[in-house]
């Protein structure tokens, strides 16, 4: 550990009490770290007032003494502090973390038809229900039931995908009843069933375009959300692109029904907005809902490289599955995929051109409007003034 004193250390985000019987008082979090409890990773972290430095219970440097320590419910309450991360235990990682959550997305692979509670998953994890979840949901984005929920959602679309009837499918892929099915598929599909099966076939999808600074902007939804937002020079390129990915499906133009979905985005590439209040109909894979959910949580103004983005969601190796991810998002904008980038700064590459990218990162680094995209090419096509990618840093909060 450092001896470096902490530059002026704000009130610490306490630990929280209440949540959980174990280690919901400071004594008890003193008497984990005083015997270094590898299961109170996780729960807590503790900071030393002398180094300036913050550990997990477990780290095994020094004991230090009790009245130089204070109690953290997370790494950012420590950050936040002035405190820095330990280099023994790396505090700020995850690997026993990713371990365990690995265990647990085993166990709910295993058998996409098996319903598993939270405390049925904790047992076979050997962690309490409580932590199981504040940690599933810290690696993954996502909560356990939602993981599942999407693994269903996958089943389902193979299934359907394939040919298989809807009740073969449904069966298969865990819903137990049609009811259950259809109560559930808006959040786990993203549209009915029997219209995924047809490819669209039965949906109807109202559309508009607009001009932005980036071009013309193509947004489409159905009944229950956006399906579709595209950037392009060429709006009759737009509209066939939409007609085509949804041959079966009944595509209208009407510029009134997605006008409010128009406002937020000029607002947004003029500087008067930087989060977005759009209801969603995609249907991802389970994978592409966990890279599109990580997305969503890249602050405005920064960056993450793919291969950060692959060790947050704790499969480091699956970085040109992020990528692919990244390039299948349909959603410009809402989904933000343009604040991924290569590792060296570079932008790589962009489903609506690396003209538009630049342009976006540009305006989010200055927190201003989108200049216009044909300027924008020569200046920041390689995009290596965007420093305000973490790269030293992986996102630990997807």
């Amino acid at each position: 550990m450092s001896a470096t004193q902490p530059t002026k250390p704000t009130k610490p985000a306490r630990a929280e009490r209440g949540a959980s019987t174990a280690w919901s008082s400071d004594a008890e979090r003193w008497r984990a770290v005083a015997s270094r409890d590898v299961s109170a990773d996780g729960a807590f972290f503790y900071a030393v007032r002398t180094t300036g430095v913050f550990c997990r219970p477990s780290c095994a440097s020094r004991l230090p003494l009790r009245e130089n320590i204070e109690f953290f419910a997370d790494a950012d309450g420590a950050r936040a502090a002035g405190y820095r991360e330990c280099k023994r235990c790396r505090p700020g990682g995850l690997p026993r973390e990713l371990e365990i959550v690995q265990r647990a997305c085993a166990a709910l692979d295993a058998d996409p038809q098996q319903r598993l509670t939270l405390a049925q998953l904790s047992d076979a994890v050997h962690l309490s229900p409580f932590h199981l979840q504040r940690l599933f949901k810290r690696v993954l984005g996502v909560s356990p039931r939602q993981y599942q929920a999407a693994r269903r959602g996958a089943v389902l679309r193979n299934a359907l995908g394939e040919g298989t009837d809807v009740t073969r499918a449904s069966a298969d892929a865990g819903f137990g009843s049609s009811s259950r099915l259809y109560h559930s598929v808006p959040g786990e599909l993203g549209m009915a069933p029997s219209a995924y099966r047809r490819k669209g076939a039965g949906l109807t999808i109202r559309y508009g375009c607009a001009p932005t600074p980036l071009g013309r902007v193509l947004i489409a939804s159905t009944d229950k959300g956006i399906c579709r937002i595209a950037f392009d020079d060429d709006v009759e390129a737009l509209i066939g692109a939409l007609k085509s990915d949804f041959a079966n499906a009944q595509c209208v133009e009407d510029e009134q029904a997605v006008a409010p979905f128009v406002a937020q985005i000029d607002a947004y590439l003029h500087g008067r907005r930087e989060r977005f209040d759009l209801p969603l109909d995609v249907a991802p894979t389970a994978f592409q809902q966990r890279v599109w959910d990580a997305l969503q949580r890249i602050p405005y103004g920064e960056t993450r490289s793919y291969s950060q983005l692959a060790e947050a969601l704790g499969a480091p190796r699956a970085v040109r599955a992020v990528a692919s991810a990244c390039a299948s998002n349909p959603v410009a904008l809402a989904i933000p995929c343009h604040r991924v980038v290569q590792k060296g700064g570079s932008l790589a590459g962009y489903r609506w051109g690396l003209t538009r990218k630049a342009a976006l990162l540009d305006a989010e680094a200055r927190a201003g409007e989108i200049q216009p995209a044909a300027n924008a090419h020569d200046a920041h096509t390689d995009g290596r003034h965007l420093r305000r990618n973490r790269s030293d840093t992986p996102e630990t909060t997807v």
